[in-house]
């Protein structure tokens, strides 16, 4: 590792024979470029799309369906191989389509890091593509210019760096030129340098090219985006053993038909397609069609609420998501510095409603709730006038959100939008007070001042000035002269501090009062600042002398209002959320402990995490919920680790910085408003109102569609269970004549309507009332886990014996040609199906509480499929068709009648679980 922070400035000169007037020769320049190649993130081991595509087609559960559709072919059925076969294609290409566009976040990461760029060569300024820079090229910096590799400054006038997309930190980095301490600084901490994808947002400057390409931390960060693997979601895993499973049960099942049909002498090609019909029925065909159109839906449901579905199978993982990981600048917070505190003597005014651990004690007096600025004492005023009159930037309204965006350093904004939320505007205090001389803001002195004429007439100053009348001034002293800065040098050349409307002597006592004010904000994670005045006879008097301190200015990135309640909201459904963040840890614990993440304020920096084991992190993980000074490496580490714990992680994030961390978590949520390409592009969601508590809203739609899924899976698999039953035992029941309970047509028609009709009707059920109450599922757990695969048993078995009992009494062993027994069946099955999924809507609730119209889809597929089915019976052309009689009114009617006992099986099933839960 090249410690390029940590080498003085003719060190790096030196080592890279590098010259900080003329910069490199276009020779050596060229030469460079052949050796280090071009200074462009490099693309490597992406899958190309004939290899995606073929990838679609080669889980579990799409062979089966491929392997259903060749049955049916086999059979005949056209209708039936056309639809199997328009499931597979939209399924694999939705497939296709979604990790296509994943593969595009390395696209988007090189676009980000191409600027144009202004060198000098040989002497002479010039302007060329950033893939030309090499090591020792000397670049010019100015506002709004983009770092194009990584540099390490050589001049730096007022220079700040944008490095939230790095970092994480929401406020731009005060830029110097000296030679840092420390080996483990982390980037946020390295303010001699300037990093590929950042911005200058304020000041110029000069720096040299130390690192190009894959070397920059840009460059890492697209190695580690490519370095991570995909990972298969917990509902395409527990899809693929399921479909793993049932196949072996088809092909053993299917085998066992054939030997007992053949035993009782049945015709070879008619026991194949028999025992073929058999394979499929046991294979829910219907569950990737369920499965896809539920999870559409559930995507549509999503985006109606601000989230944007990138990756289909993501929508199911959100309901096991057991770990929120997310970053604090832009997803916990706003991302704009926001003035918060005022703190003058006698008042401590909060302007927003941020609660604070331990609150900063007051120069004087305890804290106030924000009233209009009338209603405070004049400093209060005084203090916002000054932070505005002392200031560079500039807010331009935008009239389609309300609000002011800053132009200039966000810092001086953020004064600029709280004078104004108190009514003061820059431009009319300029217009009584005109800036007439200044001493520019410098690293050194940390401080900024200007210079102001004082009108003749006093009495014409605005309210918010009024302090300045009451100051006792000379006649000669017709300026003032304001200062902000940090505190602890502004203590240093101050002698007074302003109480009740007149200066009064500085001594130890305010001092003191003064110094822990502001390391009690500080520790607050708040950014403070000093204002101050002077008053002087001419502008080019000497200034910062002898300053009276008006007051202290608080200001941090604020949380998002509706953070807090989606926080608690995900606490009580058993999630647990932390922040990872490359801000200071400070400010992270504030944030974290405001909005309840984190109730013993715990915190690990990266230092700390470099000096753990794996064995440490993985235990750390689990106890600790807030990281801060962190790398995207270590972003990757802590997701790592809580995947090796067999947690689900959902990582939150907005910038390049959070990517690599994005792609590897089970769940990238990436934010839509201030979400870089490269974020997006690595997530597997979109939050398009980059809103935390919609992905909590999230959250509830996957439980939702997970709890669908597997009521699909076991209304499905019981039913086939009792078909298999069925085509088993019939023979061994009723004989020679029964070789064939089901014809393979019958089982098929049944398979359309349970697995494809009443299947989609489950998976449209609403959420139950305990869905954000109850604990995430367990990752570990398997699609039959809790109870599940003892249902599919005894339903199954029960469903199975129905059906095999009501044919045995109407077989008649002296008449076997008779196919009124085989009508039974095939009607007792068909409503079964419908009773059992009317009581499978939920694993507790009586159908009835639920009540009908809550699942209208259900209600009205399951008419339709008594309809289809009384089609079938009663409609001359398809009774040979299907090879069925139509049945007698009472035969009828006790096919309906014995068809109930499924629902009311299952419906008291529920009522045994509700008594059983309500004795616990």
């Amino acid at each position: 590792m090249s410690n390029w922070h940590l080498q003085t400035i003719e060190e790096v000169t030196a080592r890279l024979s590098a010259d900080t007037h003329s910069g490199l020769s276009e020779a050596d320049a060229h030469k460079r470029l052949v050796e280090h190649g071009a200074n462009e993130l490099i693309e490597r081991g992406g899958k190309p799309p004939l290899r995606i595509l073929w990838q679609q087609f080669t889980s579990t559960m799409v062979l089966i369906l491929i392997a259903a559709a060749v049955v049916s072919g086999l059979l005949g059925k056209a209708t039936e191989t056309i639809a199997i076969a328009t499931i597979v294609i939209l399924f694999g290409l939705l497939g296709f389509v979604q990790e296509y566009r994943a593969e595009q976040a390395m696209a988007a990461l090189k676009k980000l890091a191409m600027p144009v760029v202004r060198v000098v060569r040989g002497g002479s300024r010039r302007e060329l593509s950033s893939r030309e820079l090499v090591p020792g090229d000397l670049i010019l910096l100015e506002a709004g210019s983009a770092i194009p590799a990584d540099v390490r400054l050589v001049e730096s006038v007022n220079l700040r760096i944008q490095e939230a997309v790095l970092t994480g930190e929401s406020e731009a980095v005060e830029k110097d030129t000296a030679a840092l301490v420390g080996d483990a600084l982390p980037l946020g901490d390295r303010i001699n340098m300037g990093y590929m994808g950042t911005t200058v947002t304020y000041g110029r400057g000069a720096a040299v090219v130390v690192e190009t390409g894959m070397a920059t931390e840009l460059g890492k960060i697209a190695a580690l985006i490519q370095d991570v693997e995909e990972s298969s979601t917990p509902l395409q895993r527990r899809l693929d053993s399921v479909g793993k499973l049932l196949a072996l049960v088809g092909v053993v099942v299917a085998g066992l038909v054939m030997l007992i049909g053949l035993a009782l002498q049945e015709n070879l090609r008619d026991m194949f397609l028999t025992a073929v019909s058999v394979a499929v029925a046991v294979v829910p065909e219907g569950l990737p069609a369920v499965v896809t159109v539920t999870l559409a839906l559930g995507a549509q449901r999503m985006l109606r609420r601000n989230a944007l579905i990138r990756k289909l199978p993501a929508v199911e993982t959100l309901g096991a998501v057991t770990i929120i990981a997310s970053d604090k600048t832009g997803t916990l917070t706003e991302n704009r510095m926001t003035v918060t505190v005022i703190d003058v003597a006698g008042h401590y005014l909060e302007l927003v409603g941020t609660s604070h651990p331990h609150p900063a004690p007051a120069l004087s007096g305890p804290a106030v709730a924000p009233v209009r600025l009338a209603e405070q004492p004049p400093a209060i005023g005084l203090a916002l006038a000054g932070g505005a009159l002392c200031n560079d930037a500039a807010l331009q309204p935008d009239s389609e959100t309300g609000r002011y965006a800053v132009v200039g350093d966000p810092t001086e904004g953020a004064l600029l939008v709280a004078a104004r939320q108190a009514g003061l505007d820059r431009e009319a205090l300029l217009a009584d007070v005109p800036r007439v001389s200044e001493l520019p803001f410098d690293s050194e002195r940390k401080r900024m001042t200007t210079v102001h004429r004082l009108p003749d007439d006093l009495g014409r100053l605005p309210e918010a000035l009024i302090g300045l009348r009451a100051a006792g001034l000379r006649p000669d002293e017709q300026y003032v002269a304001f200062t902000k800065g940090a505190v602890d040098g502004m203590l240093d050349i101050s002698s007074h501090i302003w109480v009740g409307g007149e200066p009064q002597p500085l001594d130890d006592g305010w001092r003191e009062r003064i110094q822990q004010a502001n390391e009690q904000m500080a520790q607050n994670g708040m950014r403070v600042l000093g204002i101050s005045a002077q008053w002087i006879d001419r502008p080019e008097e000497s200034l910062e002398r002898d300053l009276t301190i008006i007051g202290l200015i608080g200001m941090i990135d604020p949380p998002r209002p509706e953070v807090k309640a989606a926080v608690a909201t995900a606490k009580s459904a058993g999630i647990r959320p932390i922040m990872i963040t490359g801000d200071h840890p400070l400010t992270a614990r504030f944030i974290a402990y405001d909005l309840g993440i984190s109730d013993d304020g715990r915190v690990k920096t990266g230092q700390m995490l470099d000096t753990l084991s794996a064995e440490e992190l993985e235990a750390t993980v689990d106890e600790v919920s807030i990281y801060a000074r962190v790398t995207p490496a270590h972003k990757l580490q802590i997701v790592e680790a809580l995947q090796k714990k067999g947690h689900i992680v959902a990582m939150t994030g907005d910038g390049v910085n959070d990517s690599p961390a994005l792609k590897r978590s089970d769940i990238g949520v990436a934010m839509g408003i201030t979400g870089t390409d490269v974020s997006k592009e690595a997530s597997d969601i979109v939050l398009l109102d980059d809103n935390f508590a919609t992905i909590v809203a999230a959250v509830r739609e996957g439980r939702v569609i997970y709890d669908n899924i597997r009521r699909f899976v076991k209304f499905s698999i019981a039913g086939n269970v009792g078909k298999v039953l069925v085509m088993l035992l019939a023979p061994l029941l009723m004989g020679a004549g029964a070789a064939v309970a089901l014809q393979p047509l019958q089982l098929l028609w049944l398979n359309l309507l349970t697995d494809g009709l009443l299947g989609l009707g489950l998976g449209v059920e609403p959420a139950e009332k305990n869905t954000m109450r109850r604990p995430p599922r367990n990752p570990q757990a398997g699609l039959f886990s809790d109870g599940l695969g003892v249902h599919v048993l005894w339903v199954g078995v029960l469903v199975g014996v129905v059906a095999l009992l009501v044919g045995w009494a109407y077989f008649d062993p002296a008449n076997p040609a008779d196919r009124t027994w085989q009508t039974m069946i095939f009607t007792t099955l068909a409503f079964l199906q419908v009773g059992q999924a009317l009581a499978s809507r939920s694993g507790s609730e009586s159908f009835f509480a639920l009540g009908a119209g809550t699942n209208r889809t259900l209600l009205a597929l399951a008419t339709l499929v008594v309809a289809l089915q009384l089609l079938v019976l009663y409609a001359p052309f398809l009774e040979q068709f299907f090879q069925i009689v139509p049945l007698a009114s009472r035969d009828l009617l006790v096919a309906i009648a014995v068809g109930s006992i499924g629902f009311w099986a299952i419906e008291i099933e529920k009522w045994l679980i509700r008594r059983g839960s309500g004795n616990r």
